[in-house]
């Protein structure tokens, strides 16, 4: 197979313009198209022979590929988010919705019968299932990947949980932009995404979560994440290497200072 068969936008040495901060990113690395993030069970899926470049910002750090800007949606649903994508991410289907709805469920259990959750990219409704189950009054899925859950609802949410998309987005900034649109004000957004850590040029595209096969073709660093949400006037906080809440003002009963 080639990269003119999978309809990507071949690869150029010309530097380009990074997509938070338009900064110089050359090209960086290059991985297979099938690279998964994890190898499952031990096995090594095939090569497909189709390189996939990285570049990588020199001002904020900020890692993609320009590869996959000209697909449509229903060539990422061909080519990635197919009938064999959990193979890759076996802790899509339930394992990571059920213990994300957990930690949900414990920190805004005081806010539960009054706040209203929209699940941005949430796949499978497992989560806000769990959510629902739990006690939250409304708590729905949005995911324009998902035919069932294809419609965003009407109205703004008092939290926005988006877990383990934003590395999905070949356009991140049109992407938090969408998201942004869905929260009220105030209200915030409750997201996972791993960040590069600090001897990331020692692994480069090497480092476990650069994966095509994952649809991961947007690696952020911490400046790249707080750039990208200012650009929409939210501040970006770090709980951890991998969680993080967004918001322009906070609702000060849920009591949360950052």
């Amino acid at each position: 197979m080639s990269s003119n068969q999978f309809g990507l936008r071949p690869a150029s040495a010309t530097v380009a313009s990074c997509k938070i901060c338009e900064g110089p990113s050359e090209l960086y690395g290059v991985v297979d198209l099938h690279r998964p993030c994890e190898i499952p069970g031990g096995v090594r899926p095939p090569l497909s022979g189709v390189p996939v470049y990285y570049r990588r910002c020199a001002a904020c750090g900020f890692l993609f590929t320009d590869a996959f800007d000209d697909w449509s949606e229903d060539q990422f649903k061909t080519h990635i988010y197919n009938d064999g994508y959990h193979v890759f991410d076996p802790e899509y289907q339930t394992v990571r919705p059920n213990g994300n709805a957990s930690f949900v469920a414990n920190l805004w259990a005081g806010h539960k019968a009054s706040m209203r959750v929209l699940d941005f990219g949430g796949g499978n409704d497992v989560f806000c299932t769990a959510l629902r189950a739990s006690g939250f009054s409304e708590a729905v899925t949005y995911d324009p990947m998902v035919p069932e859950h294809a419609c965003r609802p009407e109205g703004k949410f008092d939290l926005v949980t988006c877990f383990e998309t934003l590395e999905h987005l070949h356009d991140p900034v049109a992407g938090i932009a969408a998201i942004v649109d869905c929260v009220a004000e105030p209200g915030a957004v409750f997201y996972s995404t791993l960040t590069q850590p600090a001897d990331f040029d020692r692994y480069g595209v090497s480092w476990w979560y650069v994966g095509p096969r994952n649809g991961h073709i947007s690696i952020f660093t911490k400046q790249a994440l707080a750039l990208a949400w200012a650009r929409h006037g939210f501040k970006t906080a770090a709980l951890n290497e991998g969680t993080h809440l967004a918001f322009r003002t906070l609702p000060e009963s849920w009591g949360l200072a950052l």
